[in-house]
């Protein structure tokens, strides 16, 4: 036996003993196609070979680092690929740690601290991407275009040094547009309306072009043969040069509407045009140079002409704007301010948010969605702290339903503000109607989701948010967390923990995936790791207790019950 330094990578399967019970045969035969026909043709193109396979794990040695970090690259990737078209209980996700380090070698064998290492990075890895070690980091920082996010040191099982570990994930550190997640295949034509540019000479005219565009989404998310690609997913090419071919195949759609907006004084042009993507070519195009008070005949008139182009034949045929009223255009102009200011998510922002809101109502003491919008910004009070908020909501929402009970955002405000109010059934129907008038909206079934979730209903939950992560394949860090807190209520604890993580490695700032990660491993028995995920909790939140998920909108006391038991079983008390 000798000793060398060695690149090391270890990989295995999140939630292997599930799958395993669910299916043995098909498990164990899908893993190993896997890792004969995808995972092992890439450890070999990156010069690697695999010193042996484990169960559901893989150690693989490469002479290069640089090599073995673009293989963990690789094979997260193709596993993603993998993935789109298998439901979720049944897709492999992996978890990757990269080390260079010392092994003994033994034959054909390695063992030693340089395996240990490369384990125990594996073991705090995200679902779906790697860790790697600070000797890795040195090596690569330089030689590699790839951002890592710096976890600092940690203590690991079987060592007596702590690891500094830097983190990998396909999203980053909250930024979804470096890798997206590859959006599932679509049962209906699927359509991405991206941001229209602002042609106007003054920039600060951006809100209003974000406006437009956002309403058009609005106004073709009704038309249910359509899938419209979600806003947040839309928005993340806002200020990029894209091929369409590339937006088609990283948000899985056949179509794309691209355009611009100028707005100078009361007049408006708006040059539109809709593309079919794996050709590249036009089929329909038109500029429209009206006052801004037509701005609204041109939106309706733009969903006709899409609708007519991709040749759709609707029930009672194409229909008009479902709203209630064309606004005045000042009050409107007001409108899309106050959008970009609460969008911020900012105390500043949410207050100028309000204050652009109620200048509308104002203007115009008709128009719904200012109501809508300012129940809003109450809502975010309420989060901030602020108990009397919860109130102002609901009678804003309840205000906006009456002038417009169509407009999706209506629904939108009052299902969250029933939510919080506990009133779940009235939560549900609310977002079950939001998903009536705005079939496409990734946002409505993230809502229902949430809503059937904390009334007790978790077996709807998963399928809602993977209907939402099609609609939204950039999708935000709660999507997951619902999966997670589902599963959890389920008692699929490790599910549960792999979902968290999943929500982490997109937001690692926010509390509550950390929160009930901790709860999930109490109740794994998994104690050190709960305990390193609730000090988490308390780096972002000092002042954090394990009582306060009391505060969360729960129907049934066994569901707060099971969070709390979890904590306490980790070791930690109220």
């Amino acid at each position: 036996m000798k000793r060398r330094l060695a690149a090391i990578l270890v990989a295995d399967v999140v939630g292997y003993s599930r799958l395993v019970r669910e299916d043995e045969e098909g498990t164990i035969k899908a893993l190993r196609n896997l890792r004969r026909e995808r995972i092992e043709p890439i450890i070999k193109d990156r010069d690697g070979r695999v010193v042996k396979l484990m169960g559901d794990g893989i150690l693989a040695e490469f002479p290069s680092i640089v090599e073995a970090v673009r293989a963990a690259i690789e094979i997260q990737d193709t596993v993603a690929q993998r993935n789109y078209d298998v439901a979720f209980d049944n897709k492999f996700l992996f978890r990757i740690g990269v080390h260079l380090g010392d092994v003994i070698v033994d034959g054909d064998d390695i063992h030693g601290d340089g395996v240990n290492v490369a384990a125990r990075l594996e073991s705090l890895s995200p679902p779906d991407g790697f860790c790697i070690s600070g000797s890795v980091h040195e090596e690569v920082r330089d030689r590699l275009d790839i951002n890592f996010t710096d976890l600092g040191e940690k203590k690991v099982k079987n060592l007596n040094r702590p690891v500094r570990v830097w983190q990998w994930s396909p999203n980053g550190s909250g930024d979804f547009t470096d890798l997206p997640k590859p959006a599932a295949k679509l049962d209906k034509p699927g359509i991405a309306i991206l941001p229209f540019n602002n042609s106007s000479s003054d920039p600060e005219q951006t809100y209003f072009s974000d406006g437009i565009t956002e309403d058009l989404i609005t106004e073709i998310s009704r038309i249910p043969e359509l899938v419209v690609i979600s806003r947040n997913s839309s928005f993340t090419y806002k200020g990029k040069i894209a091929k369409v071919q590339d937006v088609c195949r990283d948000l899985n759609v056949q179509y794309v509407v691209e355009g611009s907006v100028r707005k100078a004084g009361q007049r408006l042009r708006i040059s539109i045009q809709l593309i079919d993507g794996p050709t590249g070519g036009h089929l329909w195009a038109e500029r429209y140079d009206r006052q801004i008070e037509n701005i609204f005949d041109v939106q309706d008139d733009v969903t006709e002409r899409v609708v007519d182009a991709l040749k759709l034949t609707l029930v009672g045929g194409v229909s008009r704007t479902c709203r209630v009223r064309k606004p005045d255009q000042r009050a409107y102009d007001y409108v899309l301010r106050g959008r970009e200011q609460y969008r911020l998510f900012t105390r500043d922002g949410n207050a100028k948010a309000r204050d652009l809101f109620e200048k509308a109502i104002a203007i115009d003491p008709d128009y719904a969605e200012p109501y809508a919008g300012l129940s809003e910004t109450y809502v975010q009070d309420w989060f901030a702290g602020s108990i009397s908020a919860l109130d102002h909501a609901y009678d804003l929402a309840k205000r906006a339903t009456s002038r417009d009970p169509m407009l999706p955002l209506v629904q939108e405000a009052l299902s969250t503000v029933h939510l919080f109010r506990r009133e779940h059934d009235a939560a549900i129907t609310t977002a079950r109607r939001w998903i009536e008038l705005e079939p496409s909206d990734a946002e409505a079934y993230a809502a229902l989701a949430g809503a059937q979730h904390f009334a007790g209903q978790n077996h709807e939950v998963v399928p809602l948010i993977e209907t939402a992560m099609r609609l939204n394949p950039y999708f935000p860090f709660y999507y997951s967390h619902y999966i997670g807190l589902a599963n959890m209520a389920m008692g699929r604890f490790e599910d549960a923990a792999t979902a968290f993580r999943s929500a982490i490695s997109r937001n690692p700032d926010t509390v509550w995936p950390h929160f009930f990660l901790a709860a999930s491993l109490g109740h794994l028995s998994e104690n050190e790791d709960a305990l390193e995920a609730w000090n988490k909790v308390k780096r972002i939140q000092p002042d954090a207790v394990i009582g306060q998920v009391t505060q969360l909108p729960y129907k049934n006391e066994s569901d707060t019950n099971l969070v709390l038991e979890g904590l306490q079983k980790a070791g930690l008390s109220p």
